[in-house]
């Protein structure tokens, strides 16, 4: 289960099916005899499907994720968003009593459901499909199946498989800076907005953006 203070609880399923939208990378942790299981895959969203809509993507057929992760325990698939560091020098609050700490800030979603396999070729074919016109749509020249030999399309289909994750739950967290005073956000997104990494400029953004900043 994520943790969650109040303050930092976002509950808005739309805003958190365009947050696992915008995700290029997901994580999906799942359980076995032994332990967790943990791959990391793109993944396509049906908001439509389920009550929290489903996911929907495809794994190495060697991977162990496939064999080994027991189908009566939920599989979790994070997506994370931007994150940055926080120091403490950029809150007002530091030069007035001196009681701050570094934290860091960043949004997650958690979606949580079990993880059912699929090997019908025609629906990872599907899936590859999609997946791939999701991503190649940003290039001028975008690739498709059609650009390499079927056979070796075919081939390499036979060595993954699909999976589904019906959502039973979702847990978001937006964790902004909306506990500290206003004079305190300010400081962060002016900090922020000095640093050379990308990620702390987005963090600033949200920041800029977010109903309490």
């Amino acid at each position: 289960m994520l943790y969650t203070p109040p303050a930092f609880k976002d509950d808005d399923i739309p805003a958190l099916h365009d947050h696992m939208d915008s995700a290029g990378l997901a994580m999906i942790v799942s359980v076995g005899e032994r332990g967790p299981l943990i791959s990391h895959a793109p993944l396509l969203l049906d908001r439509s499907a389920g009550p929290f809509g489903t996911l929907i993507g495809h794994l190495a057929k060697a991977n162990l994720q496939t064999t080994q992760s027991r189908a009566d325990l939920e599989a979790v698939a994070v997506f994370p968003g931007p994150d940055a560091y926080i120091s403490p020098g950029w809150y007002a609050s530091k030069a007035e009593h001196g009681r701050v700490v570094p934290t860091w800030n960043y949004t997650v979603v958690h979606a949580r459901g079990r993880l059912s396999l699929f090997h019908d070729p025609v629906r990872l074919l599907d899936v590859v499909d999609r997946l791939t016109a999701r991503h190649e749509s940003r290039f001028a020249k975008a690739w498709s199946k059609a650009d390499a030999p079927k056979e070796f399309i075919e081939a390499q289909l036979r060595g993954i498989v699909g999976f589904e994750i019906v959502i039973d739950s979702l847990d978001g967290k937006r964790k902004l800076s909306q506990n500290r005073p206003q004079a305190d956000q300010d400081g962060v997104i002016k900090g922020l907005g000095t640093s050379q990494h990308l990620s702390d400029h987005s963090v600033a953004k949200l920041m800029r953006g977010s109903p309490t900043a």
